[in-house]
């Protein structure tokens, strides 16, 4: 058990607090908290306190010494491998996590939807990547619990905020990277360059498996790597050659050291080729015998909130955690395989991030939809009202009405719903709050939809 938190409300008797300074925060100020919930011992810069204190001159220094000399020895039972791009690291980290352990070797992931072991989820998590103390107790729980695996969501602001500082990894992979978190990285360049650092810290007999298809996909293809290519790309090592895309489901082909193989898929969508590839890609790096890792294929499926479709008569209601450009056109695509008729979207944009994504979005959403409405989604500090004008200022057409309480905008959403019509719900996916300054207000997009639906006397649909 990790016996040393940065997390002053995690502190338990008996652990050691060690005070970071952070950006936006500093640990010294929640000393007293810490020391109230029990810490017995202080690691900080400055300051003597009722309980054994030692100052040090960095305590992030400290902290990355006394845990690489405690528990990576201890580490090394373990395969870490890391998922990093801006779109489908969460897919990915599930349906790998899902592979390995259909073929038989057990494995754990943490992400944005949770810490799991398996296909059981033991605890949801407040940040994709954890803070460092936390992810060293997950990683640690699954090696008690015997895995052999585990595959971990890599965010850029956990790498440019030493979340990851001291874990080094077996294998990554790089999905994709288009414009996000500029309100953090500033430039594309500086994002690119967070990104990036993952590959770095990939082991010397790792594998690092990038998608070549992205025009930045360079950046990550480093010369001490073993560097594996997959897409399209006449340079790719596992070279995608077509591909034919169903309402329920996708086959498609690829080729490696001229074997060529079919993969049918219960995965919709041209992007979830490109999900499943690094999957394929890893199990047959691995020595699994083809047979098996085409039959795990077309057994997986997709994650919580990743496209999941609500049948409403004969319409089609889709819910999905698309809040990126890239993810959002890619899903209006893909729900276009599904949807015979009109589109119809409710979405709104997350609070004090990336203010530039914002028209950019309504604009795809306007120029793709019948009608739209945009509502609200987590505020942290910000007013709806900036959020929106900044939404409209992309908006095209007049196609789109504004409906401030989520609520009431997915069930306006609904009533539009006629014949053989869709209603994308973005933004959200699996999230069961809205976060609106300190206040965390229970709220989830499936169930809002299923019980609005129950309450429809002509809802006909099992």
């Amino acid at each position: 058990m990790i016996t040393i938190k940065t997390d002053s409300r995690k502190v338990i008797p008996g652990d050691t607090f060690v005070a970071l300074r952070g950006i936006r925060t500093d640990g010294h100020d929640y000393i007293e908290d810490a020391i109230q919930n029990g810490a017995k011992k202080i690691i900080c810069e400055e300051g003597k306190y009722s309980v054994s204190t030692l100052v040090v001159p960095d305590t992030r220094v400290y902290l990355n010494q006394f845990l690489q000399e405690t528990y990576n020895e201890y580490l090394k039972k373990i395969k870490i491998i890391g998922v990093t791009g801006t779109n489908g690291k969460s897919t990915v980290v599930h349906l790998l996590c899902e592979a390995l352990n259909k073929v038989g070797i057990k494995c754990a992931s943490i992400g944005t939807l949770g810490f799991y072991i398996g296909s059981n989820l033991l605890e949801d998590l407040e940040n994709s990547t954890p803070d460092l103390c936390d992810l060293y107790g997950y990683i640690s729980k699954a090696i008690d619990l015997k895995c052999k695996y585990i595959v971990l969501e890599v965010t850029s602001h956990a790498l440019m905020n030493g979340r990851v500082e001291t874990i080094a990894f077996d294998h990554a992979i790089f999905t994709n990277l288009t414009q996000d978190h500029l309100d953090f990285h500033v430039t594309m360049q500086n994002y690119v360059m967070a990104k990036q650092c993952l590959f770095k810290k990939v082991k010397p007999s790792g594998l690092a498996i990038v998608n070549g298809d992205d025009p930045l996909s360079t950046n990550f293809l480093l010369p001490m790597n073993h560097n594996i290519i997959y897409g399209y790309n006449e340079d790719a090592t596992f070279k995608i050659m077509s591909e034919e895309l169903g309402q329920q489901d996708t086959k498609f082909m690829f080729s490696y050291q001229q074997n060529v193989y079919e993969v049918h898929t219960k995965l919709v969508g041209k992007y979830n080729i490109y999900n499943t590839m690094p999957v394929l890609i890893f199990l047959m790096c691995m020595g699994i015998e083809p047979v098996k890792i085409l039959k795990v294929a077309y057994s997986l499926t997709m994650p919580e909130g990743r496209f999941d479709v609500i049948p409403y008569k004969n319409n089609q209601i889709i819910i999905d955690y698309a809040h990126t450009p890239d993810a959002i056109m890619k899903v209006i695509e893909t729900a276009k395989l599904l949807v015979k008729r009109n589109i119809y979207v409710v979405f709104g944009c997350t609070g004090g991030r990336d203010r530039l994504k914002r028209p950019i979005m309504a604009r795809i959403v306007s120029e793709s939809a019948k009608h739209f409405i945009i509502t609200e989604d987590d505020l942290y500090y910000e007013d709806f009202e900036q959020i929106k004008n900044d939404m409209l200022l992309g908006v095209t057409k007049n196609n789109y009405e504004v409906i401030m309480d989520r609520k009431e905008a997915i069930k306006k959403g609904i009533s539009y719903l006629n014949d053989n019509d869709g209603l994308l719900i973005l933004g959200k996916g699996h999230e069961d709050m809205i976060k609106i300054r300190e206040k965390r207000l229970p709220f989830n997009d499936k169930e809002t939809v299923l019980s609005y639906l129950q309450n429809d006397l002509n809802y006909t649909n099992k």
